[in-house]
């Protein structure tokens, strides 16, 4: 009895024994999801960016076009071809105020090639207020063959290419002009402002030209001194200064000086081949004369150096 009843025992403990592995097992299948499992594994790797749903980024806000730009002119055309004076010049339908100023010259954007340092500045222009316009240039006059894009914000833009170098120089004393084309010289006889009517001082830039103009004195303040058609006009100021044929200039050319402020040409071809040469934007300088031009009196900016040129920007 003894050794069967050892048999026996032997037979439950075997089966008591394989019913525990069997569910020890089992509770480890079952515990693979849940969270027994994820400790025994360590931490949950974070979610790719794939995973994470995508994150919605604001468009940013369109920045305002300055107020001054609506009806905005601007001096050159596109496609223009220049002389080497010649400013890139805004002038707009109201004064824009100081503080408003910056604004405005942070949407203007002027490229060239080759490059050139340059400075927005803004000029008292002799027949608007104060804030009403604002002239680029670069230090020195521009180089033949640059190529100018200019934009403001986004609805302007021009793109102009400067010619070749002419720069006229009048000497008052000499009664001559000194015409150098790239490179080549040559003398012409003028005659300039009488004493009491001198002409301008300093360098001034072409404005435009007409082939005839009618010019009356009351307009400039001489009185009823002359009214009369002048031909080969080159417009030089927006006071009324010109470089055009005067048949005066036929006995005094060379001579003596004795127009209203003009600088006269002869009428035996002298004045029509200048008129014929010249394009906007070329500089004529006047020396030996009394009182400069002022910078907002046609294109004068080139009497300002460059250090109080930059001065007047807003940015500076």
């Amino acid at each position: 009895m003894t050794t069967g009843n050892t048999i026996t025992m032997r037979r439950a403990t075997r089966a008591w024994g394989a019913a525990a592995l069997c569910s020890l097992a089992l509770a480890g299948c079952s515990g693979q999801d849940g969270e027994g499992a994820r400790s025994a594994a360590g931490p949950k790797p974070a979610a790719s960016a794939a995973d994470r749903a995508p994150s919605v980024r604001e468009k940013p806000r369109p920045v305002a076009e300055p107020a001054a730009f609506k009806g905005m002119r601007v001096n050159v055309s596109n496609g223009q071809t220049v002389g080497v004076g010649m400013p890139i010049s805004l002038t707009f339908d109201r004064p824009v105020p100081v503080a408003e100023r910056a604004a405005v010259e942070r949407r203007l954007k002027v490229a060239a090639r080759p490059a050139v340092t340059g400075s927005w500045s803004w000029v008292k222009d002799r027949n608007l207020h104060d804030g009403q316009r604002v002239d680029y240039r670069p230090g020195e006059p521009w180089k033949p063959g640059t190529k100018v894009t200019f934009r403001a914000g986004t609805g302007t833009g021009r793109t102009f290419q400067v010619g070749r170098s002419l720069v006229a120089t009048v000497d008052v004393r000499s009664h001559t002009m000194t015409v150098v084309e790239d490179g080549v010289t040559r003398r012409v006889k003028v005659t300039a402002g009488a004493a009491g009517m001198d002409t301008w001082n300093g360098t001034m830039v072409v404005l435009d030209k007409q082939s005839r103009v009618l010019m009356d004195s009351r307009t400039v303040g001489y009185g009823k001194a002359y009214k009369d058609y002048y031909n080969y006009a080159v417009h030089l100021t927006t006071s009324g200064t010109y470089l055009h044929e005067n048949p005066n200039a036929n006995a005094t050319a060379g001579e003596r000086n004795v127009t209203h402020g003009c600088i006269g040409l002869a009428t035996d071809g002298t004045a029509r081949r200048f008129y014929e040469d010249v394009i906007p934007g070329d500089i004529v300088r006047v020396v030996g004369s009394k009182e400069t031009v002022a910078a907002g009196n046609g294109y004068g900016g080139w009497n300002v150096d460059w250090k109080q040129w930059r001065a007047g920007s807003a940015l500076n």
